[in-house]
């Protein structure tokens, strides 16, 4: 198509982002006020069950060092699934068409898409820290890096999301995408336990799990303790959300599993 619009389609991809934000917005009961309880469940839980018999984790208590981790599950599960959900309903209602036929580059859509996802996450963020406050003394040891680590998380899960959207052919499939590697994957990385409590193998596997840099950072921002290099899991982090969103910007630009 003949660019109109200048280098970026500004209001274009401002439009596509505002309707996959009204999209999780217009099922906010679902989107937004689902995770936050799931994540209140785990911590209510837990903290009656075991929450008075367990020892302190990098010198605080567990019950602690487990909400900022039970938040960090919560975003990253949530941007995953609207990405994914997103593609897959687009393709499956065969409306995904008219966004490849709209004058917004490969580029324009996928970061209209994923910062749609990023959006859900902040705003489940703010939520969660706004309920917390009323259960917890809750601090924030730095917002620059709260929001650094849960807009970097998000964006991650966003970019696979999208991936998987597209790769995926039926809801089936995108389920044990969700079930059997993302949920495992997001619990299993630092939200109950540190690293050192893993077996040597594991711990090296650690420090290149995404996950686990993401929760470890945001749990850094909100007590300022952490269990690696809040430095490394920046960079790390960064290098990834560029990779993983170039993978999407190609898959999509190349009209994998949309073009007939």
């Amino acid at each position: 198509y003949e660019k109109k619009f200048g280098y970026v389609n500004w209001l274009g991809a401002y439009s596509l982002w505002l309707k996959e934000s009204k999209r999780f917005m217009n099922v906010w009961i679902q989107t937004l006020v689902s995770p936050i309880i799931t994540t209140l469940l785990f911590w209510a839980v837990l903290n009656l069950s075991i929450g008075e018999y367990r020892g302190e984790i990098l010198g605080i208590s567990f019950m602690t060092f487990l909400w900022p981790g039970l938040i960090s599950m919560s975003i990253l599960q949530a941007s995953f699934s609207h990405t994914s959900s997103s593609i897959m309903i687009g393709k499956l209602m065969n409306t995904l068409p008219d966004v490849v036929a709209a004058p917004l580059n490969a580029a324009e859509v996928t970061l209209a898409i994923i910062l749609a996802a990023c959006t859900r996450s902040i705003l489940i963020t703010l939520l969660s820290i706004i309920i917390f406050s009323f259960l917890i003394d809750l601090t924030i040891y730095s917002i620059p890096l709260l929001f650094i680590f849960t807009f970097l998380g998000s964006f991650i899960l966003g970019s696979v999301g999208f991936i998987a959207g597209l790769y995926a052919d039926k809801f089936d499939e995108m389920s044990g995408i969700q079930s059997f590697i993302i949920v495992p994957c997001t619990m299993l990385s630092g939200v109950f336990y540190t690293v050192e409590k893993l077996p040597s193998f594991f711990q090296a596997v650690s420090q290149f799990n995404p996950f686990w840099f993401v929760i470890d950072g945001m749990r850094f921002s909100f007590l300022g303790v952490a269990d690696g290099s809040i430095t490394k899991g920046l960079i790390y982090l960064s290098i990834l959300g560029v990779i993983t969103w170039l993978i999407s910007f190609v898959l999509y630009s190349r009209g994998y599993k949309i073009k007939a």
